[in-house]
């Protein structure tokens, strides 16, 4: 293309944009909260701090409250910062706010199908089929509890191979998080030397750090223009379409040896439920909904848990005296007889609140998983048009200073009463709330529950770093918070 033919384009490119944010600007004035002045295409980049969005919605929160609008580029964005924020609009608006917003660098591939992106009835049917499906396969139950407390003793034969060498222990946390929910989803665990099991945790592992890095953060605010540029976007195409790809053979694999009277798996199930429906106008349930279901429930039951792992024997490094007390509570309770049980929880407050205090100091999911509104809604004196996009921080709800004494530090007391029992907090809301919380919230719980307890049953932890020279610095903080590299060893009791 001549020089003058790519001057053109790219004013016609201009214009356009520009005609696209003044539209939403007409739109929005005078009736979205407040927020800092934006530019035209630029929105509010110069308001970003280099280090990230969190750190930048945070610092807008002081200045404009609980409740305002940032321009991610073009596009306006409503941020919801504290409990009582969060709760009014996902809890007490709960079906007006249940929309389900993009994420920008994965839009590629869900465009709105699977269960995790759908939105209308779509998102309905397979959110009531998803939850009734787990639920057969056990969530909730005995019987998956006992499931992982088998997967537990295999990570602890893996661990014991390690014979006190230093390791990285992402391996581990990644095969144990992701066997349970392979069990219910495929019907097999995966031995953890498996090549195609490790390329999958692999390619996990290394989306959810693409997704949370400054070029996935970028890329939300500018996708309309960045999504033809190279970049880490197209990587992280790549990875999911390479699970796609796997989920698709596994479907294949189970519809030749498909029995409609024993199903044995989520895939099995989604089959039989198209075949009943293949006749159906409209029907959801066809095979793009299920690999992207399937891929939603595999990458969320993989990642996040196995990252909460990580944080957590991070923390117990850091905090070797809160390891020791855990350790004194289990076997005092526990003892060295018995595997780790759902039923021990509720006699080891000290136990629960660490775990607790875990999840809430890692903050997983700092800026919670975007929604939309899913009508002309009223909202503490603000309107937001259909179609706006909304961010729960929930990091400033788990951080909130009036429910928790010490948001910034580690500290176990703020699930501890004055005598010692674990008390709760309304403020914990680490899958979220209203109707679009985390689907695997009680797998979630038993698995680090019962991964964390068995764990420190049978292992001391030593790090070649002193506690007060370990860093507990994310490693990337966007979209989600990535643990930092380390090492340990695990040292048998």
């Amino acid at each position: 293309m001549e020089l003058g033919g790519l001057g053109l384009l790219l004013l016609v490119v201009l214009l356009g944009l520009l005609l696209l944010f003044a539209r939403s600007r007409s739109a929005a004035r005078g009736r979205l909260p407040p927020g800092p002045r934006p530019l035209p295409l630029l929105g509010n980049l110069l308001q970003m701090d280099r280090q990230g969005l969190l750190k930048s919605f945070l610092a807008l929160r002081d200045k404009y409250g609980p409740v305002y609008t940032v321009y991610l580029g073009p596009r306006p964005v409503v941020v919801l910062c504290g409990l009582d924020a969060v709760k009014e609009a996902l809890v007490d608006k709960a079906e007006e706010f249940s929309g389900r917003g993009k994420i920008s660098i994965i839009d590629k591939i869900f465009q709105g199908y699977g269960v995790a992106f759908s939105n209308g009835q779509r998102w309905k049917t397979l959110r009531r089929f998803s939850l009734a499906t787990l639920r057969d396969f056990g969530m909730g139950k005995r019987s998956i509890e006992e499931r992982i407390q088998e997967e537990a003793q295999c990570l602890v034969e893996e661990i014991h191979k390690t014979e006190g060498e230093l390791v990285d222990p992402t391996f581990f946390f990644n095969s144990v998080t992701s066997n349970i929910i392979c069990s219910i989803v495929f019907g097999n665990r995966f031995d953890y030397r498996d090549k195609m099991f490790l390329t999958l945790l692999s390619i996990f592992n290394e989306t959810f750090t693409l997704m949370s890095s400054p070029w996935g953060q970028l890329f939300e605010l500018f996708s309309g223009i960045m999504k033809y540029l190279p970049g880490v976007h197209r990587r992280v195409h790549s990875n999911l379409e390479y699970v796609n790809n796997f989920i698709t053979q596994r479907v294949e694999s189970n519809k030749k040896s498909l029995d409609p009277n024993s199903p044995r798996d989520f895939i099995d199930c989604f089959l039989i439920r198209m075949d009943k429906e293949k006749e159906t106008l409209g029907s959801e349930f066809h095979m793009r909904n299920l690999v992207l279901t399937t891929q939603s429930l595999f990458f969320a039951g993989t990642e996040t848990s196995s990252t909460t792992l990580r944080y957590s024997f991070l923390l117990m490094l850091k905090y070797p005296q809160v390891a020791e007390k855990v350790q004194e509570e289990i076997d005092q309770v526990i003892g060295q007889d018995r595997p780790p049980g759902l039923e021990d929880r509720t006699r080891m407050p000290y136990t629960d609140a660490v775990i607790h205090e875990i999840q809430r100091f890692s903050d997983l999911l700092p800026l919670g998983v975007p929604h939309i509104v899913t009508q002309d809604t009223h909202f503490r004196g603000y309107f937001l048009p259909k179609g706006t996009d909304v961010y729960p921080l929930l990091s400033s709800v788990l951080h909130d200073p009036r429910h928790f004494k010490r948001p910034d530090s580690f500290d176990p007391g703020h699930f501890l009463d004055a005598r010692g029992n674990f008390k709760k907090s309304e403020a914990f809301l680490p899958f979220s709330t209203g109707k679009r919380i985390c689907l695997g919230e009680s797998i979630a719980r038993m698995e680090l529950f019962l991964f964390f307890t068995t764990v420190l049953q049978n292992f001391s932890l030593a790090s070649p770093v002193a506690p007060e020279d370990i860093d507990l610095t994310p490693r990337e903080s966007g979209i989600g918070k990535v643990a930092p590299p380390y090492q340990l060893r695990f040292l048998p009791r």
